[in-house]
């Protein structure tokens, strides 16, 4: 409700109202990178790799410019009739994969027979630390720009609460949908060299001819669903509110477009390469979740109060130094190799550190402000 109250279009309106113009400018660049499609890149690449053997390179390239193309031409509402249907289809194949795995396999006796006893616990085998930090990107919800831009977009407040229940239902299902196929998938294909292959591979194990058709169409509605949106957002964040910005134009109406379509040009350049860089799903996602949210998250979250907000200058200096600081930390352990996270200063997950440096800013700051306050 107090999203929709503020009535802006996207995340640097708000941090720009906030903080003012720099602020926004460092809170769009930070927004650009972390809706990057590129972990639906890589997804996509595989899926196309698996049906036509062509090389994830090619593929992946083809699979971008399918998904620019109809956003280039349609934009906006390309993207909205395209989710609608995806929707759907996301639903009915995962839907269809399920019992016809347990026709196969069995119920959960054969999962936890066949899978390793620390995946049906609690961590998964992983430490503290490291679950903690997943359950900080999925605050990733908080920053992200299609939540925002959804709840401006709703008719009252109401709607945009009742919307995001729904929305939790559904995230709830799904999640579990595929949850359930990947133990599957673990425990039918023990020594799977490609994990991103498990869906695929899980499909070519227990599925009918139709049926299989039927699964990979949701497979690939499941990815274009959040690729495109992630495109286009990537795109509009980067016409609208950085070059928009940046060139101190008053009106950003009557050549959105074109900037979009820019943006979207090379949003799909960096992501393709980020892609193939970084060919991994699971790597991306953190990769992006814990360099960016601990510079975003609290000043945008804090904004929204008055009473939280520190002084502008705070604002930014949290910004940036909350993303610098876990990026460095990240690339100190990637020192070896990249994507491979070893050798982190004294064990610490990069997000941890940049996350502390962020709220000792807003804090200093917040300090400040109080202080000023009470002397007048």
């Amino acid at each position: 409700k107090r999203i929709r109250k503020t009535n802006f279009m996207t995340i640097p309106d708000k941090l720009e109202e906030a903080y003012g113009r720099k602020t926004a400018l460092l809170g769009a660049f930070l927004t650009f990178l972390l809706m990057t499609p590129a972990p639906y890149i890589v997804m996509i690449a595989v899926l196309l790799e698996l049906v036509t053997g062509w090389g994830l390179p090619l593929c992946a390239l083809l699979g971008t410019i399918a998904t620019m193309a109809y956003l280039f031409s349609g934009g906006f509402r390309s993207d909205v009739n395209t989710d609608i249907l995806e929707f759907f289809l996301m639903f009915i194949g995962f839907a269809v994969i399920l019992p016809f795995a347990w026709m196969k396999f069995g119920g959960l006796e054969f999962i936890q027979q066949h899978v390793p006893p620390l995946h049906l616990t609690w961590n998964g085998g992983n430490s503290l630390q490291f679950v903690l930090v997943w359950f900080f990107i999925a605050l990733w919800t908080l920053v992200d720009p299609a939540f925002h831009q959804r709840c401006y977009a709703a008719k009252s407040g109401e709607v945009a609460q009742r919307g995001i229940l729904i929305s939790i239902i559904f995230w709830f299902l799904f999640d579990g949908m595929t949850a359930t196929a990947g133990l599957y998938a673990r425990a039918a294909i023990p020594d799977l060299a490609q994990p991103v292959m498990a869906f695929p591979l899980l499909a070519e194990l227990t599925l009918p001819p139709v049926a299989k058709g039927i699964f990979y169409v949701g497979m690939l509605a499941t990815i274009m669903s959040t690729l495109n949106t992630l495109a286009l957002i990537s795109a509009t964040t980067l016409g609208r509110d950085i070059f928009w910005r940046v060139s101190g134009a008053e009106h950003v109406q009557s050549y959105q477009k074109r900037l979009t379509q820019w943006g979207l040009v090379i949003t799909a350049a960096l992501s393709l390469i980020l892609a193939l860089l970084i060919p991994s799903v699971i790597k991306l996602w953190y990769t992006v979740g814990t360099v960016i949210i601990p510079g975003l998250l609290i000043p945008l979250v804090t904004g929204y109060f008055e009473r939280w907000k520190a002084p502008p200058r705070y604002a930014f200096a949290s910004m940036l130094l909350g993303w610098l600081t876990s990026t460095v930390w990240l690339l100190i352990g990637w020192r070896q190799q990249l994507g491979v996270s070893e050798f982190y200063p004294f064990g610490i997950e990069p997000m941890y550190p940049g996350l502390v440096v962020s709220v000792a800013v807003w804090w200093m700051g917040w300090r400040r402000k109080r202080n000023v306050l009470k002397h007048l």
